[in-house]
This record gives C-alpha cells, structure tokens and sequence, in this order.
C-alpha cells in the first residue's frame, strides 16, 4: 500500500501581524505586499520560511524542502497547464478576469478601442507609452516602406496546394523569412532587433493577402502604400481590375478595432510559445512562427472559426434549446463562451458586440446572428452556465462579422495572427531584455519504468 501524500503547514502572516493557517488546494485573500510563508514539513517536522514578494513565491525556493535521502533534489511543484504558475514578470498587459478587466499598458481596452489606431497601439505595446506625432509618424513610414516581400516568398506560396490552410502558409511563410534576413539573428544589437520588428509587423499583412489570393486562384495584389495599414491590407485581399482600391470606411474601423482587440493577451499559449522558443534565442522569424503554429489550434485562434461551424449545426433558431441541453447533458459543447481568465464577460466581447451592430448595418444581418444571440440570451439565463460563469467570450461574435465582411472560415485565424504579432513582438522582446529569464527548460515528474535489462523479442538482423 503506498503512503499518504505528505501534508505541510503553511502559515500565511496577515496585515495585524498573525498568521491565518491555510491547507493546500484552499486559497485566502492575502496582502500581496512582501511577507514571509512559512511551511513545516510533516516528513521532517522542519520549518521553512519563504519569501512572497507580488503576490508569489519563488518555485526555485521549494528546492530547500527535502528530506533526509541524499537523492532528494527538493520539492516541485505540479501544475499541469500552468493554471497557478508565473513564467515572467511583465508589464505590458494587465487582466483582472473576476472584473472583466484588460488594460494595455495601464490604458483600458475600452479607450483604446474607440480612439487608437491599430500602430499606435503596436508602438504602445512595445514601448510602454502612446508615440507622439513625430515618433509615429516615423514608425508608419518604416511600416509601409517595408510592406513588400521578396519575390521568393510569392513564389513560395505557390508551391502550396490550392487548397491549403492559410495558417499553414502563414506558418511556413513568416519563418522562412528568416533565411531572407540572417542579420536578424542578432538579437541583441538594437538596430536588427529594431529592424527585423518593423519587418514582421509589416510583411505579415502581405503574406497573408498573398496566401488568400493563392487559395481563390488570383493573382497577387502588391501593397499601395499610399493607403493606411488596414486598407492596404484589404486592397491585398480585395482588388480586381479597378486602379485603385477604395474600402468602405465601417470595414476598415472594424478590422482596426478588431486587430487592437486581439493584439495582445497576456500570457496564452501562443505567446508562451513565443516566449520560450525565443528563449533559446532563435532569431525574431523562427519565434514568431511558433507563435502562428500555437495559434492555430482550435482551443486557441481557431475558436471563432469553431463558433461558426457550431452555429451552422445548429441550423435554426427553434433547435437552440435543444442543443443548449446537449451541452448541459456533456454531449456537446457550447463553442465560444467562457475563458480560461475571464470568470465575468469578456471586456472585448461587449465591444465585438458592439461592433457587429454597426457592420451588419452595411452588409445585412448575418443569418447565423439570430441563432447567436438565442444561445448568449440562453446561457446568461441559464443557472448551469452562470454557476459555470460561462460568459460570452471576444470569439463569439468575431467570426460572424469576419464572414459579414466577406472573409472565409479558415482565414479567421489569419486575421487574429496579424493583430497578435504586435502583442507577441513585444512580449519577446521584454523577454529578452529581462535578466532573470533562462532559456525555458520546465521540470517533469517522472512517472515510467525503473532500470530493467533489454531482451531480445524479435529478430532485427543485429549480430
């Protein structure tokens, strides 16, 4: 019979100066202020004391908990997903999921989704403070100037097939960039580190259009610089014949306020994985690539895209119900709604919602937004999914405008990509500079086989 878990005492000291006494698994309000906790170890009756210091403790400081065999290495912690456990410090994006709160830089969504443009959020997100007038006027100019790629990467992107998923030519596309760029690996010199941002914020936009043209058999439509970040983009998507495209003006502060919406998010799998791939210190391409890779899972970018098809099986109004009782029975699952953060409604779905109102005004209503809103009317109704504190989430409405606006399914993912690479550019480069960071090499509880000697079972030709 295996021995019971090994219990600790952990005292955590108050704001009066005595101790509340907490078990694992339980959590109490804390003042997030520096304090010692204190554990007595039950296996060894030894008592430790650790420094808390915003709100945390070091992991590396479990260590010193071990018992007396010399091959203890210390204590671990396990946590699967990373649901309790800080990989960095960092100051560029602020959530309070309980208050449905986001905040870029200290400046609330809200306001920035009402009165930035998508660059001067970029800028903000990498630099800490909004740009002046100089400062950004500056950073459009090197965007645009950059906007082209090298005629190797189109034809790169047509030796895919016609039917391939744009995410994977994004993918490959934004690290093959790498070998265009072997300067960039340089990450430490300030001018490439520079160079090769401004390079990825702006060829990204480009090799996305070029990969939707690809998949509906069109020729390629070069960047016209002397249109604005998003109608650029747009004009790459949508021009035919006509000399110049014009895009209607609801489209382009749509999608400026969508790409400000989804350009950064804490740190999600995606950005993560941009974090610890640029640990190892590749160059900024190859990170920004597994940052594609990460966002395209459907639990991840892909869940608007999931949202739609959702909405689809459901097919009509009179069938929500049904499907509602689906999910609650656990045969089904209600796409879009709840998040791994947000336990209160997503500050970016109100504005999406918002927004949709004003796109629909141009394009009509989409038919699947009368199925959407039975399901939010629903579920916000509904005492399983409010005790679940499944709330809408920025994913739910997103798809349904990006269809409204004429963009296909699969190329949903591809929209949120060009807005993240903003959020992921500045997260790696933060990473960088902090001191403390190592490349990323996390720890394992080994659960396998001890030491056994190989026997032959089959006959491979070895003599």
């Amino acid at each position: 019979m295996k021995n019971p878990p090994a219990r600790f005492r952990i005292e955590t000291p108050t704001k009066n100066g005595s101790s509340e006494m907490t078990t694992p698994g339980n959590t109490q309000s804390t003042d997030k202020t520096a304090g010692d906790l204190s554990i007595t170890d039950k296996r060894t009756n030894k008592n430790y004391d650790l420094s808390i210091k915003d709100g945390a403790i070091r992991a590396a400081d479990l260590r010193q908990i071990k018992t007396a065999d010399r091959d203890d290495v210390g204590l671990l912690s396990y946590d699967p997903a990373f649901m309790n456990t800080a990989s960095c410090r960092s100051s560029i994006t602020y959530i309070d999921g309980d208050k449905g709160i986001l905040r870029y830089r200290g400046y609330p969504i809200e306001q920035l989704a009402e009165k930035a443009s998508f660059l001067e959020v970029a800028w903000l997100l990498r630099h800490g403070e909004l740009p002046n007038q100089k400062e950004y006027d500056g950073f459009v100019h090197d965007i645009t100037y950059h906007t082209y790629v090298h005629e190797n990467i189109r034809n790169f992107l047509q030796g895919f097939r016609y039917d391939a998923h744009p995410m994977s030519m994004l993918q490959s596309s934004v690290a093959a960039l790498s070998s265009f760029y072997p300067e960039a690996r340089n990450i430490f010199d300030p001018e490439q580190r520079n160079i090769a941002v401004i390079r990825l914020l702006a060829k990204t936009p480009t090799i996305a259009a070029f990969s939707y043209r690809h998949s509906k058999g069109l020729p390629v439509v070069y960047p016209d610089n002397s249109l604005s970040y998003v109608e650029n983009f747009l004009s790459m998507i949508n021009r035919m014949t006509e000399p110049r495209y014009e895009a209607n003006p609801t489209f382009v502060r749509a999608l400026e306020i969508l790409f400000i919406l989804h350009a950064d998010h804490e740190q999600n799998c995606s950005t993560s994985s941009v974090r610890m791939v640029g640990s190892s210190h590749v160059d900024p391409f190859s990170a920004m690539s597994a940052g594609v890779a990460a966002l395209f899972g459907p639990l991840h970018g892909g869940a608007n895209e999931q949202v739609l098809r959702m909405i689809e099986e459901i097919g009509t109004i009179q069938n929500v119900p049904a499907f509602i009782e689906t999910v609650k029975s656990g045969s089904g699952k209600l796409m879009g709604f709840g998040h791994r953060v947000y336990k209160s409604y997503d500050p970016r779905a109100k504005i999406v919602k918002q927004l949709a109102d004003s796109v629909f005004k141009i394009t009509g209503v989409d038919r699947g937004l009368e199925i959407a809103l039975e399901l939010e009317r629903i579920a916000l109704q509904d005492d399983y999914f409010v005790s679940r504190k499944l709330y809408p989430n920025v994913d739910f409405y997103t798809g349904l405008i990006y269809r409204s606006m004429g963009f296909p399914t699969e190329f949903f993912t591809v929209l949120f990509a060009i807005a993240r690479m903003a959020g992921w550019l500045s997260q790696w480069e933060e990473m960088l500079l902090d001191k403390e960071q190592k490349i990323a090499r996390p720890r394992q509880i080994f659960t396998g086989h001890g030491e056994r000697q190989f026997k032959q079972t089959i006959n491979v030709g070895i003599k």
